[in-house]
């Protein structure tokens, strides 16, 4: 006994493994919300495992074989806590949980708000609430710029933006923007508006510590506190941990407490103490608690594995600690053990579990949870109780099962432990709790599941339980027949009438069983013996010969057999065609011409619904050609109109149905009568030829409106508006469609119509076109032409008009014309405009030369040119006084005598009869001595002169008309004249745009006086100041001139000026030059040139224009721009124009403009002082277009369940925007997401169309597009929607077993994809797949119907389900799935590897096959295809719904010439298996290309070729290997009516010329193409296969290009160390191809191209430049390029020069000073001015900078010159008043000023100075100097101000370095002084009354004497302060409407040490008070010190000099001294000056 059972405890299999887990999950995972979440349990143990997940302790799945639990997108309610349940046959295992965060954010659910604070309170920003998780990071931004933390700025840890002690400049608009770091979403708030209001605050915490709970291992945790008080910088935090003064990890100005690493002993009370340093203000505190968390640890844990025997007690031994403790709780197999449910269960303290009286059920796993705020841990162990053999109750038994079905072999056992079970055939192991095989399923009760099952699966099979005790097995054998499957079912057909019809029932089965045939036709069976037409074959085909409409039916084929049974369906269709129409009848229209009414009798339909009528008409016994395609099935009749008179109609008719055309009904025959044309000739087109011709020329009436054939043409015509009668031309032939009129009148309006006849009579005339014959010139002179000499310069002419009937045209004005005797081409013109009022014209010429013969004429002239001359006269202009003498000189001055010489007078205007020559002493004219002398004399001798005296000598010419001008001179006798010197004191005033008024004294005049003053200017330009001096002015003979205005100049044009004076001697040198100024602005002169107008599409043309070049300006180069006006061509319409700022601009595109409209277009400059000319007008043409509005009428009828047919009238004609070449149809199902699906018709005279292929009973909605030569236009509105007709539905889909029991199943399902119709039912019917279909149980459910739930089921049973849908055409097609009556459900198995046989590859679509896998006893419900392109896509769903009982597939939308792989996976109730194993790669074959290339651009290549660049379409829509590509291209013309038609080109005689190119081109050059001419063009690409679309058109404008050559002999010159002159020539003339509009200069230093290139544009074509700023002693490379209106052309080859060498880069010549002001604003930091000042001279080495502006910083730099300049040195300084500001305080006649020291800066102060102003003057100037250093005070008397006035007063110190900032100003304060009580009224008073007392005599002396005293004393002073007024006026200043000031004007203020033009002197707070400094225009009144005192009071007995401190004329001397009415002080401005107060 013993060696048995031993031999038998061998042989036992080991026990089952229990479940156990790999790996926890983490505590916390987050993820982004749409991605997809995948858990997955890791867990192992005996098969099968079976898992179940939990969600926040619910039940979310059932115990299944999946692993993993997905989330296919996740969103924010999936947030929460995961895990899963594992069991086995052994146990179950509850998993530790995991924690789903989900990251999302949405917006700010707050809007705009705003809160009010004090001032000096803190102010509490909290962030608008946003629903985010996790929470986002807040950034607050104010008035867009970003808040960082300060001392008075905090962010709180919940974002909140706290700012201390607030203050008004807070104020303000706050916003938050939110960041959510998981998803990288961020969002901006609504404005937080903060108010700041002024009220006092006290301290206090705003932010108080909150209570926090950490865990350890936590980086960091930080408490906040924040606090507020007033002043914040006293404000002090202290931090307490229970009592303890914490002093580390304190950050953010005390207001963070930081603690790193946080441990348990970190825990405590925390504190925080805010309190105001040196105050005694009590401190307020707040505090938090802080609790550090222990995460929980096991102290104790069971042993994996424990053992005991039943009826004992065991202690499963479980402790752990943690902060807080943690709380035990036990599981067993993944349910809570409850104690008091189970008594035997008892929890120890500690934590350990107790169980006592141990029974088998006790047996499984016991987990331990040990949990605290911190977290969970779990610890579990198996607990095994022994133990009872095991013993199967239930074993298999023999059984059959069908190929393919499901079989379940039963083994229920019983024993302790539980017994394991294994499934045997033969020795393999099948399923076991580690085996499992595909196919082969261990269910939860110990049985066996065989899905599917196959052939070779019969056999013997065993079941094995065994366990720790023992073993029992059980066998049965398993027989599995091949299933009977219908394999050829029979299919839908459609038989003609009086054919066969065969329906094949082809079957496979078992070779075991007999299978029965059984026909059925409308469930009925059919007996094979009732008639001879049926047949059945033995194979099961069904035969029927001879069909008839009686054969129409559905015809069911059923299999039976013991191996299963099968039935398919099919209809059977028997058509024919229908009837010819009957009785067609055909009658005239009584009441419409040219109209007929046919009539007919209905067809018979042939069994199959009419579909339409076709009528078929022949004209004239032409062929028949279809005339209506499209009759309704419903009509009886139809009428035709439209009919041709004159001809002869038949008419057939014939009925069509889905079988075809029937038979044409007999023809009826109708004639319509001849009529005369109904429509005029066609685009009759009128223009002038020559002047007494024009050519007519027209098209003739269309053919339908000519009614007859035609006979000819008759044309008339007549003079236009005059009542006479017209001409007829009668034109017999009728192809003749043109005729020259001749003979008629020289310009003259003509009426022309035209009009057709035919043998009916004639037409209607065309409508009357107008036409002038061209103009021709007058053939007449003008009359009475009188021709006479007004003055010496001027000719009057008078005339009469040429009478009007020779003028032969429009009178355009007459030429008046002078010439002088053998000077014929030298013609001196003047144009006349005609004047219509007067009979007699009077014209003059002026600027003739004096004394001049001339020949004269006049002329009239027309548009084509000139008329006759008249006859010439001959005349002489009149005699003048001759000019001056030229070159007057002396020669041998003695003392008594001297010599003069001169030479004729240049301009003698007339006969010279002799001279006058005479001389005095200078100035004394009763001196003067005067001779006449003949003509021929041209020297004499003076005699007689006195020894060393100045005389004037005077020589001037005489003819009859008197003496001539003077030239003069002055000598000193015995004393040779010299060359004279230059002038000085240049002034400038009266600037106006093109003149300046120049004031000098004239410079040493050489002993002789002046004869000549020449003016020089230098244009300083915006590169550099080394501008030639050019001579702009010349004064001759006006030696006394003090100033001259200079004409001519450009507006707003730096200059600078300087002049000569000349004698008989010789010209002086240059003067100093003067001051730059700057003339002002005026409007531009000249109008933009070069105007070009192209079209740039269909609502928009392309302006060009030539931008006017900088000297062109006249104005601030940022306010020129250009001025854009546009007019529709003809219309009345408004003027439209816009505005281009920018001066450089060259071009503008015209938008939203009418398609196919001609615009006028003009353009003008404009600056900142007004616009400039017009110039002249362009036309241009918008270009075709797609039709703007859809077809009318559109209307549609469903003729079928899948057919519609459309009806459409035409486009509106002014909608067409060009020629209609067809229509599309676009449709779409009704609010389906689906494509756009399009049907075309080509051509434009069918207007209806059938939609065949559509969805049964579906909503469609219907536009229709019409379509020109550019594209589709709009879809016609409003969409119609019609439905296609219902039919049977569909099967329904998605049909899923979500709840499946032993004995019940819960099915649910979703209407049919194709419904057809309204569902007006569901019949569900199920059964055993074993039995018979008449075994089925069905119920009729309501068409809301979505689930079904059948009960009463067998456990583990096969069950077939099938499900219909009911329409009122009836049932339609069946649903079946099949399921398995079993809890033991898995995921099914992966299909076999897909295959793709090579055959079945084609370029767009493949046939994938496969092999099922094991359904895991949930059938299967659709297969998922999923493909990918390689080499790198990502898998791609291509359909989620393949049949279930498909095993192969036709993937279509595949990719041309692509490599792809395929996979599927099958999808049960369950879930999806598993991807199967992926294919082998498949290449898809070629196709032709998908897309076009895309053309970049076209642009002329030359004026007969354009350049076509171009993109090829990607490489995957070439679909095959690229060959070529092919152009197209024809031209666009316009006709002379300005209407669009498309004509060829001639050659080649095709309508496109087509050129094929290489695939390597990107260029395409068609030379071929002729100037001046639209062409449009297309592209395509083509591979092996085909050519692929054309593209999108392109037009191109040829006739112009860009120049092909380069500029030709570039040459460089040097000409200073800056400055390179470049000379070139332009390309040769053929390669210019248009007028050449200007050049670029591209310079560079050699070979630093890339870093130093620069470039200079030249707007007109200039052949130099000079090239300026460059570096010295540099080799710079220089390329020109010419450009035209089309473009730049190419770059002349680079050539080198290099400039001169520099000076020395230190020297002690003049340097110069630029200082340059900036904005003190950081975000603002471009210079705003540069103001440059020379200093002449090596010292000094500082200067002095007067008047700038506060709070703004100063850039200077200085550069010393030589040659030129040497490097720079730069500094910068910030302008701003000192701190403090001066305090006033007052006592009587004196004002004393308080200030205290400031930063003394660099250097110690050594004193102060005191500035004053008057406050309503903004000038300051120094009162008093050279206050000591250690004086912070200072008393000044009211008498050295002026008398009521009020004063601003300011300190500034001074140190070595020189002046500091001044301080603010002190508040303002009168200079009024308080009279004394005496001087008042009443104390007048007073005094009068008191001496009443007294005898009146002596009364009234004392008051004659007190009151003569007081006036005495009152006069005196007040006399004195009226002088002073007067004394102290302000000196004349320029009038303010002609100064202009440059930046040099206010640079002269920046230095009042060193004059401009001086080299010594001192500052002014070290010259002499008194000293008067050198007065100039500009600084009398901005740096002259006689302005700045002028309002200091002046001493008594102390006269000021004047302000003025030029010399004045002796006449304003003379004045002075002579009494003037405003005093003896005052003064007379000079000319062209005002004065002022």
């Amino acid at each position: 006994m013993l060696s048995l059972f031993l031999s038998l405890s061998l042989s036992l299999p080991p026990d089952d493994v229990p479940p156990y887990f790999k790996m926890e999950p983490v505590a916390t995972q987050i993820h982004l919300e749409g991605n997809r979440l995948v858990l997955t349990c890791m867990a192992e143990g005996s098969w099968p495992l079976e898992f179940k997940w939990l969600y926040n302790g619910t039940e979310l799945t059932r115990f299944s074989l999946e692993y993993r639990y997905v989330i296919p997108s996740l969103d924010r309610s999936h947030a929460g806590f995961y895990r899963c349940i594992v069991r086995n046959r052994v146990g179950a295992l509850m998993q530790r949980s995991s924690q789903v965060q989900v990251a999302y954010m949405e917006g700010f659910v707050q809007g705009e708000r705003s809160q009010v604070v004090s001032q000096g309170e803190a102010a509490l920003i909290f962030p608008p609430q946003i629903h985010s998780f996790p929470r986002p990071g807040i950034t607050w931004f104010r008035d867009g710029r970003k808040i960082p933390p300060s001392s008075r700025i905090a962010l709180t840890l919940d974002n909140t933006l706290v700012i201390l002690s607030t203050v008004a400049p807070d104020a303000g608009r706050y916003y938050a923007q939110a960041v959510n770091d998981k998803n990288g979403e961020n969002k901006t708030s609504q404005p937080i508006l903060l108010n700041v209001e002024t009220d006092p605050i006290a301290p206090s915490i705003i932010i108080p510590p909150k209570n926090t709970s950490v865990v350890v291992g936590t980086f960091e945790v930080t408490l906040e506190c924040v606090a507020n008080t007033r002043p914040l910088i006293k404000l002090s935090i202290t931090w307490w941990k229970n009592g303890v003064l914490v002093n580390r990890g304190l950050r953010d100005f005390g207001r963070r407490l930081t603690i790193s690493g946080p441990m348990v002993s970190d825990s405590g009370y925390y504190e925080c103490e805010a309190s105001l340093r040196s105050s005694s203000a009590p401190s307020v505190s707040a505090g938090a608690y802080l609790h550090v968390l222990e995460h929980p640890q096991f102290v104790k844990e069971p042993d994996r594995h424990i053992t005991a025997e039943m009826e004992k007690v065991v202690d499963i031994v479980c402790q752990a600690r943690g902060v807080p403790q943690p709380d035990i709780v036990w599981y067993k197999d993944a349910v809570p053990i409850s104690p008091v449910k189970t008594p035997r269960y008892r929890v120890l303290v500690g934590g350990s579990l107790q169980i006592n009286g141990l029974l088998p059920d006790d047996t499984g796993m016991f987990q331990c949870f040990a949990r605290n705020l911190a977290g969970e841990i779990q610890t579990n162990t198996y607990l095994a109780v022994t133990s009872i053999a095991p013993n199967i109750t239930a074993g298999p038994s023999d059984s059959a099962v069908i190929d393919g079905m499901s079989i379940i072999l039963h083994c229920e056992t019983s024993g302790a432990p539980r017994p394991a079970i294994t499934w045997q055939k033969a020795d393999r192991v099948l399923a076991s709790g580690s085996v499992q095989l595909p196919r082969f399923t261990l269910l939860e009760s110990g049985s066996l599941l065989i899905s599917p099952s196959h052939l070779s699966d019969a056999g013997s099979y065993t079941c094995m339980a065994s366990n720790s005790r023992g073993i029992d097995e059980a066998s049965a054998d398993l027989v599995v027949w091949a299933r009977t499957r219908i394999t050829n079912p029979p299919q839908d057909q459609s038989v003609i009438k009086g054919t066969n019809a065969a329906m094949t029932c082809g079957v496979t089965h078992d070779p075991s069983v007999t299978v029965r045939h059984i026909w059925e036709k409308g469930g009925v069976v059919i007996d094979m013996k009732s008639s001879p037409r049926l047949r059945l074959d033995s194979n099961g085909t069904l035969h029927i010969s001879q069909t008839w409409s009686g054969d129409i039916g559905t015809y069911t084929c059923r299999v039976t057999s013991v191996g299963g049974n099968d039935s398919h369906s099919a209809h059977l269709r028997v058509r024919q065609l229908p009837h010819a129409p009957e009785n067609l009848i055909a009658t005239l229209s009584s009441s419409e011409r040219r109209t007929i009414n046919l009539t007919w009798a209905q067809a018979f339909d042939g069994n199959s619904p009419l579909i339409r009528y076709i009528l078929e008409v022949s004209e004239n016994n032409a062929p028949w050609t279809v005339l209506l395609a499209n009759i309704e099935p419903e009509a009886s009749s139809v009428i035709v109109g439209g009919l041709i008179p004159a001809r002869s109609y038949q008419f057939h008719l014939c009925a069509v149905n889905d079988v075809g055309k029937g038979q044409f009904s007999r023809e009826t025959v109708v004639s319509l009568p001849e009529e005369p044309p109904s429509a005029p000739p066609q685009t009759v087109i009128a223009s002038g030829r020559t002047n007494q011709s024009i050519m007519i020329q027209w098209q003739p009436p269309p053919e339908s409106h000519q009614n007859g054939p035609l006979q000819g043409y008759i044309i008339r015509y007549c003079l236009s508006g005059l009542p006479v009668d017209c001409q007829m031309k009668n034109i017999t032939n009728p192809d003749q469609t043109n005729l020259l009129l001749e003979d008629l009148i020289i310009w003259t309006n003509y009426e022309i119509e035209v009009a057709a006849y035919n043998g009916a009579g004639q037409g209607v005339y065309s409508p009357k076109v107008t036409e002038w014959t061209l103009q021709g010139v007058p053939t007449v002179p003008p009359g009475n032409v009188q021709a006479d000499a007004v003055n010496s310069t001027t000719v009057r002419f008078t005339w009469s008009a040429p009478s009007p009937q020779f003028i032969n045209g429009i009178n355009q004005g007459y030429k008046l014309l002078a010439w002088e005797p053998g000077h014929e081409e030298d013609v001196t013109l003047v144009t006349v405009r005609p004047n219509f009022q007067d009979s007699v014209h009077v014209g003059y010429i002026t600027g003739l030369k004096k004394f001049t013969e001339y020949f004269t004429c006049v002329l009239c002239f027309t548009t084509p040119g000139d008329g006759p001359r008249s006859t010439p006269q001959c005349i002489r202009t009149h005699e003048d006084t001759p000019g001056p003498v030229g070159h007057l000189s002396f020669t041998e001055i003695l003392d008594t005598s001297l010599k003069v010489s001169w030479k004729d007078p240049p301009e003698k205007n007339g006969i010279l009869t002799g001279y006058r020559i005479s001389w005095e002493e200078f100035n004394r004219t009763n001196t003067r001595v005067t001779h006449y002398l003949p003509n021929i004399t041209q020297e004499y001798r003076v005699t007689g002169l006195t020894a060393l005296t100045t005389y004037t000598i005077q020589v001037a010419g005489m003819t009859a008309k008197g003496q001539g001008q003077l030239s003069s001179s002055t000598i000193s006798s015995g004393v040779p004249p010299e060359m004279p010197g230059p002038p000085t004191n240049i002034a400038i005033s009266n600037i106006s745009p093109r003149s300046v008024t120049l004031q000098f004294k004239p410079g040493y005049d050489g002993k002789t006086s002046i004869s000549r003053w020449l003016v020089e200017a230098q244009v300083i330009g915006v590169i550099g100041e080394n501008e030639e001096w050019v001579v702009v002015h010349r004064l001759d003979n006006e030696p006394d001139a003090r100033s001259l205005e200079v004409q001519g100049l450009n507006p707003y044009t730096y200059y600078r000026f300087r002049m000569r004076q000349v004698n008989i001697v010789g010209t002086s040198p240059p003067s100093q030059p003067s001051r730059k100024i700057q003339t002002l602005q005026a409007p531009p002169d000249i109008a933009p040139a070069n105007i070009t107008l192209r079209t740039a599409s269909e609502t928009s043309l392309w302006l060009r224009w030539v931008p006017l070049p900088e000297w062109e300006y006249n104005g601030n180069p940022e306010l020129v721009g250009y001025r854009v006006q546009y007019s529709r061509l003809g219309s009345k319409a408004g003027v439209l124009s816009h505005i281009i700022p920018d001066r450089q601009e060259r071009e503008f595109t015209i938008e939203d403009l009418e398609e196919w409209t001609e615009y006028e277009v003009k353009v003008q400059a404009f600056n900142g002082i007004g616009p400039g000319l017009w110039s002249q007008p362009v036309h241009g043409r918008t270009r075709e277009s797609v039709p703007s509005s859809g077809p009318a009428n559109v209307s549609a009828f469903a003729t079928t369940s899948s057919s519609v047919l459309v009806r459409w009238g035409d486009v509106p004609e002014t909608d067409r925007n060009g020629l209609i070449l067809g229509y599309k149809v676009v449709y779409k199902e009704k609010d389906a997401e689906s494509a756009l699906r399009f049907w075309t018709v080509e051509g434009n005279t069918t207007y209806s169309v059938q939609l065949t292929g559509l969805g049964k009973y579906v909503l469609y909605e219907i536009q229709v597009v019409a379509f020109t030569r550019i594209g589709d236009g709009m879809p016609s509105s409003p969409p119609i929607f019609e439905r296609t007709l219902d039919d049977v539905p569909g099967p329904p889909v998605g049909i899923l077993f979500p709840e499946v029991r032993t004995s019940s199943v819960r099915l649910i399902w979703q209407p049919p994809a194709q419904p057809n119709g309204i569902i007006l039912a569901y019949q569900i019917a199920y059964r055993k797949n074993s039995s018979s279909i008449t075994s089925a149980i069905v119920d009729v459910l309501i068409p809301s119907a979505r689930q079904y739930t059948a009960t009463g089921l067998k456990p583990e049973s096969v069950y077939v389900f099938r499900l219909t849908a009911q329409t009122r055409k009836g049932w339609g097609e069946a649903a079946e799935a099949l399921v398995v009556t079993t809890e033991k459900r898995a995921r099914p198995q992966p299909t076999s590897r897909p295959v793709v046989p090579q055959e079945e590859v084609q370029a767009r679509s493949v046939l994938l096959s496969w092999e099922p896998g094991s359904d895991g006893l949930s059938p299967i419900r659709y297969y998922t295809v999923q493909h990918r392109e390689l080499p790198d896509s990502n898998w791609t769903v291509h359909s989620a719904s393949v049949n279930h009982e498909a095993t192969s597939y036709v993937i279509d939308k595949l990719k041309p010439f692509t490599s792809y792989q395929f996979r599927v996976k099958a999808t049960n109730d369950i879930g999806d298996s598993e991807y199967s194993e992926e294919s082998e790669a498949i290449t898809t074959l070629q196709d032709a290309p998908d897309k076009a290339p895309t053309i970049l651009s076209v642009t002329p290549h030359t004026t007969t070729s354009v350049l076509v660049r171009w993109k090829p379409p990607p490489e995957e829509e070439i679909n095959g290997i690229l060959l070529g590509f092919r152009v197209r291209y024809r031209e666009l013309r316009y006709d002379r009516l300005r209407s669009f038609t498309v004509r060829t080109v001639n050659s080649p005689s095709a309508n496109w010329a087509e050129l094929t190119g290489e695939s390597s081109f990107t260029v395409h050059n068609l030379s071929s193409s002729t100037t001046h001419k639209r062409y449009e063009i297309r592209l395509s690409v083509y591979n092996a296969v085909g050519e692929g679309p054309n593209s999108s058109p392109q037009e191109v404008f040829v006739g112009e290009a860009v120049p092909t050559a380069a500029s030709q002999n570039v040459a460089i010159q040097s000409s200073t160390a800056t400055q390179l002159d470049v000379t070139w020539d332009p390309p040769p003339v053929e390669a210019q191809n248009g007028d050449i509009q200007g050049y670029k200069i591209y310079y560079w230093e050699f070979q630093l191209q890339n870093e130093t290139e620069r470039l200079r544009t030249l707007f007109l074509p200039e052949l130099s430049v000079k090239l300026k700023n460059l570096t010295g002693y540099t080799t710079y490379m220089i390329s020109v390029a010419a450009f035209n209106a089309a473009g730049d052309g190419p770059r002349s080859l680079p050539t080198r020069g290099r400039t001169q060498q520099a000076g020395d880069s230190l020297d002690t010549s003049p340097c110069k000073i630029h200082q340059s002001t900036s904005n003190s604003s950081p975000h603002n930091s471009g210079v705003s001015k540069v103001v440059t000042v020379d200093v002449k001279g090596s010292t000094p080495l500082w200067m002095k900078i007067k008047d700038l502006a506060d709070g703004v910083t100063y850039n200077f730099r200085i550069r010393a010159k030589t040659l030129t300049y040497g490097p720079e040195i730069e500094a910068n300084i910030t302008t701003g008043p000192g701190e403090g500001l001066p305090f006033i305080s007052r006592y009587g006649t004196a004002l004393t000023l308080h200030w205290s020291s400031g930063d003394p800066g660099r250097a110690p102060i050594t004193r102060y100075v005191i500035e004053a102003r008057p406050s309503d003057e903004g000038l300051w100037d120094i009162l008093i100097k050279d206050i000591p250093k250690e004086v912070t005070s200072y008393t000044l008397n009211l008498d050295t101000l002026r008398e009521g006035v009020t004063y601003d007063f300011r300190v500034i110190a001074v140190n070595d370095y020189g002046y500091g900032s001044p301080s603010a100003p002190s508040p303002s304060i009168s200079a009024q002084k308080v009279s004394p009580f005496y001087e008042e009224w009443w104390f007048l008073v007073v005094i009068a009354l008191v001496g009443l007392i007294f005898i009146l005599l002596l009364i009234f002396i004392l008051i004659i004497r007190g009151q003569s005293k007081k006036y005495t004393k009152k006069t005196d002073s007040g006399g004195k302060v009226f002088l002073c007024v007067f004394s102290s006026r302000s000196p004349p200043r320029p009038s303010p409407g002609s100064l202009h000031y440059s930046d040099e004007d206010v640079s002269i203020k920046y230095n009042d040490l060193v004059p401009a033009e001086s080299s010594t002197g001192d500052s002014e707070y070290e010259l002499d008070p008194n000293r008067q400094k050198t007065h100039s225009f500009v600084n009398h009144y901005i740096s002259d010190p006689t302005y700045y005192n002028s309002w200091r009071r002046q001493q008594k007995g102390v006269s000021r000099p004047p302000a003025y401190g030029y010399a004045q004329p002796d006449t304003v001397a003379e004045q002075e001294s002579r009494p003037h009415p405003l005093g003896t002080s005052a003064q007379v401005p000079a000319t062209g000056f005002s004065s002022f107060v």
